[in-house]
């Protein structure tokens, strides 16, 4: 590859992966073209862009930046997978299809870079356990209300009670 097309699909890479902090890396090497086809309908799907680079020419593309770290150590052809709704949730999806051995055998997850710094696969998989965006949101959401709750289910419990039995009074009753 001539030195012009090596700085054309640099600048290329570096389009596509402008305004990206974090990506996993993983390898889809022996797939063939309709399976390859459905991974990227899947992906897409779930608002997850994936395209293959070679190492050497992600390493250039990504120099000085943030996602630089995660090609450092790699081999072989790669594909960047990036976007969906968060960090988590793309490495969950990844982590998913990697333990798909019937449909994706060949894709693996090889690692990755979450806020400047570099994972390696086993780093992928244990943030694939932490919790999403929505799940820490739906946390925090009963956090919140759970003391609201508490607190109004103590205030009401008193006055229906006392409801009941003025109710109970004014139908005759309690007159016995």
């Amino acid at each position: 590859m001539s030195k012009y097309v090596k700085d054309l699909v640099t600048r290329d890479i570096k389009r596509r992966l402008e305004g990206v902090e974090d990506a996993v890396l993983v390898s889809c090497v022996g797939m063939d073209a309709n399976t390859t086809n459905e991974l990227r309908g899947e992906l897409a799907e779930k608002n997850i862009t994936i395209f293959v680079v070679k190492k050497a020419l992600a390493r250039r593309a990504t120099e000085g930046t943030s996602l630089a770290p995660a090609f450092e150590g790699a081999n072989g052809q790669l594909a960047v997978c990036f976007g969906g709704d968060d960090f988590v949730s793309l490495v969950k999806e990844v982590v998913r299809l990697d333990k798909d051995e019937t449909k994706y055998a060949d894709f693996v997850a090889q690692g990755g870079v979450m806020d400047g710094e570099r994972l390696d696969a086993d780093g992928v998989k244990a943030v694939s356990k932490w919790p999403s965006r929505e799940e820490q949101i739906a946390t925090l959401v009963g956090q919140i209300l759970g003391p609201g709750a508490t607190l109004s289910a103590a205030m009401l419990g008193p006055g229906k009670m006392l409801n009941s039995q003025l109710k109970k009074i004014s139908e005759g009753e309690g007159d016995e």
